[in-house]
């Protein structure tokens, strides 16, 4: 979306991990306001960083709040709000016999190869770090050893929109070269369905880290964006979310 088709519309750049759902929240946002929304997605790190180099969505949608954070310290948004949560989970080859109870000692296992997405550039990469540092406090000098071993195949570079953005770490796991890849489970559940060998392990409480996501308004945005802000805070919006695999901040109790 290098330029926008409709100059009237809602300029939005989303995390690449919101690609499926971000259409059902424009489609349900367009129906109700007549307002036209046109999505970038990419990396998160990236698209925080095209940004300060003068890019100016209207609102920037985070798989992490510390990047639209970054961009309220330098002035260039306002204050940003997490939106919603997603689950850090393990999409695993049946072959690395790797369990919840046993998986710090599989992950930290010489021949167990690990996949993940690229840090600074993708939260995602960003949130296994952080797991990687966690198992370090109960195995000691754990973390050397697992980022020295980790293989970033995702998160390095935007590309073109493609449903796919999972090729990579698919292939690997298909072929045999990753025994196991840390990532979203909302894009995980739908890579495992087509990988027959390949199966979801939960990472131990103990060990793993929420992802929190981050919404900021750009500086000088349309007024309509802030609508479509508080549509995707709404209970119509948290509940979209969470149709598609996300944990919801903001839904009504039930009576």
């Amino acid at each position: 979306m290098a330029t926008p088709s409709d100059p009237s519309a809602i300029q939005v750049y989303a995390a690449g991990s919101l690609r499926h759902v971000l259409p059902a929240l424009v489609s349900a946002f367009s129906a109700m306001t007549g307002v036209a929304v046109e999505t970038r997605h990419g990396p998160a790190g990236l698209l925080r960083e095209r940004i300060e180099q003068g890019g100016r969505p209207d609102l920037f949608l985070s798989a992490s709040i510390n990047h639209p954070a970054r961009l309220a310290e330098l002035g260039l948004s306002g204050p940003p709000v997490i939106f919603v949560r997603n689950t850090m989970a393990a999409a695993v080859r049946r072959a690395a016999k790797m369990t919840t109870d046993n998986f710090v000692d599989r992950l930290l296992d010489p021949t167990v190869r690990i996949g993940t997405s690229t840090p600074l550039k993708d939260p995602s990469g960003d949130y296994a770090w952080a797991i990687f540092q966690r198992i370090d406090r109960i195995r000691p000098g754990a973390f050397g050893l697992l980022d020295a071993k980790a293989m970033k195949l995702v998160g390095a570079s935007e590309t073109v929109p493609t449903p796919r953005p999972y090729d990579p770490v698919s292939d690997g796991l298909a072929d045999g070269s990753v025994d196991v890849f840390l990532g979203y489970l909302t894009g995980l559940t739908s890579l495992v369905a087509e990988l027959p060998d390949v199966e979801i392990v939960a990472i131990p409480p103990a060990v793993n880290v929420v992802p929190e996501y981050g919404l900021v308004a750009i500086e000088n945005c349309r007024p309509a964006a802030l609508s479509f802000a508080l549509f995707v805070m709404s209970a119509a919006g948290q509940l979209l979310l969470q149709q598609f695999g996300f944990t919801p901040v903001a839904l009504p109790q039930q009576a």
